[in-house]
């Protein structure tokens, strides 16, 4: 007689896919009272109201207004609630295992242009809020440190394929790659200047391939 599975670990896992869902609802109606309201003006009662759940739930989730924003950036970036590590993820293992540079700078292209379609809204937030807010600013250059130290690894790895373009450093190309790849840059052409997402990665893959390779 075959055994029966026991229910726990269904309703376990149940629990942890509507406990993400929830997160997820919380995090949704943030990034919108955060957008249309301001970081300073949207409380911790608004975001709960908003998302439809109670303010306790907000805090067992988030532990507080600052949780929420930084949460929000982590799954914008990583596209899911997964520990971010980005180097680690298949689109930059993918880069790394590429074996031709300029195959290397165009797949880098892609999922940097889907990382920053995502992410850069929550990044004009953030950057609003850190103008009130000490820890929000640390909290972001913290992110930009992390960011650059992200494009280091990519030029390190597109030195290992071959030479930069005219003797150019590792670390001067780094800067050029995470100045180009900024969200200031992304908003300026895809908000202020109304550049589809497909013209701006076509900008972004065609000005890295002449700046960077020979």
């Amino acid at each position: 007689m075959a055994k029966v599975k026991p229910k726990r670990s269904y309703d376990s896992a149940l629990r942890k896919q509507q406990a993400s869902q929830t997160r997820m609802r919380i995090l949704d109606a943030a990034q919108r009272l955060f957008a249309e309201k301001g970081y300073p003006a949207s409380t911790v009662e608004a975001i709960a109201g908003a998302a439809g759940v109670a303010v306790d739930t907000v805090y067992a989730a988030f532990g507080s207004k600052r949780g929420v924003l930084r949460a929000l950036l982590n799954v914008r970036v990583g596209g899911d609630e997964a520990e971010l590590d980005l180097l680690a993820r298949a689109g930059p293992q993918a880069v790394q295992r590429e074996p031709d540079q300029r195959a290397q700078l165009a797949a880098f292209v892609a999922d940097v242009s889907a990382i920053i379609e995502r992410a850069r809204p929550v990044d004009d937030i953030i950057r609003g809020a850190a103008a009130v807010d000490v820890e929000i600013a640390a909290f972001r250059d913290e992110n930009e440190d992390y960011r650059y130290r992200n494009m280091r690894q990519l030029v390190a790895w597109l030195a290992a394929k071959g030479p930069l373009r005219n003797g150019l450093t590792e670390d001067d190309a780094a800067s050029i790659v995470w100045a180009m790849t900024s969200p200031e840059v992304h908003g300026k052409l895809r908000v202020a200047r109304t550049w589809s997402s497909e013209r701006y990665t076509a900008w972004l893959r065609e000005s890295l391939d002449r700046i960077l390779l020979p």
